[in-house]
């Protein structure tokens, strides 16, 4: 008898405002199918104004459902490290946002609730971003 690993089902929104923001875009969600789970459905892209910030630089946005066997933690070290290869180095500086190469941020993992000091789910701040609910409810209605 072969053991299945329990997937989780992950929502995941991706923004991106500095360099080739459309690449950037496909370069993460390739580091996910290796590094996180199956890309199972994902989102147009939309550009925006920055969020909570000043900056030139207009974002593309977008959202992932992932299929992961991940537990939150893991899949938190595993969005990071994908920054972190892209070259991102820091979430933000002095608590306040600024520009970046990609942003990659838990929105819901399966139906549960974290709540801990660096990992909240379901993201906190993401009902109050259209740049996060456009984009998430278009792949929620592709179900």
């Amino acid at each position: 008898m072969v053991a299945t690993l329990a997937l989780h089902k992950v929502y995941l929104g991706l923004g991106s405002n500095i360099g080739n923001r459309k690449r950037n875009m496909r370069e993460a969600v390739q580091y996910m199918e290796s590094l996180i789970g199956t890309v199972m459905r994902q989102s147009a892209l939309y550009e925006t104004e920055p969020w909570g910030f000043e900056s030139p630089n207009l974002f593309i946005n977008m959202c992932v459902y992932v299929e992961t066997p991940l537990a939150p933690r893991q899949l938190l070290e595993a969005t990071q490290e994908i920054e972190k290869r892209m070259g991102r180095v820091g979430k933000s500086a002095n608590h306040e946002y600024q520009d970046r190469i990609i942003d990659i941020d838990i929105l819901i993992y399966d139906d549960i609730t974290v709540d801990e000091p660096d990992l909240k789910i379901p993201h906190p701040l993401m009902q109050e971003r259209d740049f996060v609910m456009t984009p998430l409810n278009e792949i929620l209605k592709k179900k």
